[in-house]
């Protein structure tokens, strides 16, 4: 093909001719439909690469209702969960042929409708709210009555909308795992109480040592980054009652394991400590990390799948789209010292 040059970019007509094909052709090879023979199709995306074309996703916009664009609504900050969750809907989107827009909030009532109302704005086809929206949630409900959300924040009672890792779930095989080692109970350094995840965990930890008539003892609240679990951990370990802590995130586990092991008490001889995410780091901490896994990007794709059958199907109420989380047992677990043991 001869190199052509356009002042105002090329357009479809213009990947038409360089094609020899029909505009009617073009959209329906960019489009991807199935009744058009593979040489043509090699034809047109050919013409599309030499000419660099873009759709005009706003024009088809307007013809078809969808813009083929997901919106992604997360907290601001580079915790490692956020950003796998992310990687995770952008390889989903990708797949299926979506692009993503992305906004990051404070987690203020104002911040958090003032994000979504920009994801409303931009026309995207649906939002996923990877963001704990317990204060905000009745006005962010409003303005999202009419697009397909689905939300991975653990909230309970979301009904279809809700796609994740059972967290009541993790931190009963937590804090089952440290008790059937010998400890008579459970520490837990939680997340933020504004968190929706930090909640529902909080919960499950009491259930399970009531159930198990275990003392409940007072939590002790972080924000997720391993700064605040070690000022968690220099409270505990000064404590010689504490022979067992549930970390509610591997990188508060980080921060716990350092200061443990500055005041001396051994890991996982004096104190034995669990997180909870599994992410690449804890395998290699010192020690490796006992933790309850849960893949984040899976948890992106499979949102961005269930907001595509929600996309299609508004009407769809399949239930909460759930997995079940994993115990992964390394080094930092271990009966507790004998004077401790019953």
């Amino acid at each position: 093909m001869k190199e052509r040059k356009f002042a105002r970019g090329p357009a479809m007509r213009d990947v038409a001719n360089a094609a020899g094909v029909s505009a009617q052709t073009v959209s329906r090879v960019l489009s991807e439909h199935p009744n058009v023979q593979e040489s043509t199709r090699r034809r047109v995306l050919a013409a599309v690469e030499e000419l660099g074309y873009r759709r005009n996703n706003t024009a088809r916009a307007l013809v078809t209702g969808k813009s083929r664009t997901i919106g992604v609504l997360t907290p601001a900050g580079n915790n490692y969960a956020r950003s796998s969750l992310a990687l995770g809907v952008e390889l989903g989107a990708r797949e299926v042929g979506y692009a993503v827009n992305s906004v990051t909030s404070d987690l203020s009532v104002a911040g958090l409708i003032e994000a979504v109302m920009r994801l409303v704005h931009q026309g995207v086809d649906g939002i996923i709210m990877a963001a704990p929206l317990r204060e905000a949630a009745p006005r962010i409900r409003k303005l999202t009555a009419r697009i397909p959300t689905v939300h991975t924040d653990g909230s309970p009672g979301r009904g279809h909308e809700l796609v994740g890792v059972d967290q009541d779930r993790a931190v009963v095989l937590a804090t089952g795992h440290l008790l059937e080692l010998g400890h008579r109970t459970v520490w837990q350094v939680a997340g933020p109480s504004d968190w929706s995840e930090a909640a529902c965990r909080l919960a499950g930890w009491r259930r399970a040592l009531a159930a198990a008539g275990r003392v409940i003892p007072p939590e002790l609240h972080g924000d997720w980054s391993p700064e605040s679990g070690y000022r968690n951990g220099l409270i505990l370990g000064r404590n010689p009652e504490v022979t067992a802590i549930l970390v509610a995130s591997d990188e508060m586990a980080f921060g716990v394991i350092r200061a443990l092991t500055e005041l001396g008490r051994r890991i996982p001889e004096d104190v034995s400590v669990v997180g909870i995410d599994d992410i690449d780091l804890a395998a290699y901490a010192n020690p490796p990390l006992t933790t309850i896994r849960q893949s984040f990007q899976d948890t992106g794709r499979r949102a961005v799948f269930r907001l595509l059958a929600q996309i299609a199907n508004p009407d769809l109420d399949a239930g909460p789209d759930l997995v079940e989380p994993v115990l992964v047992v390394r080094a930092s677990t271990a009966p507790p010292p004998a004077p401790a043991r019953r």
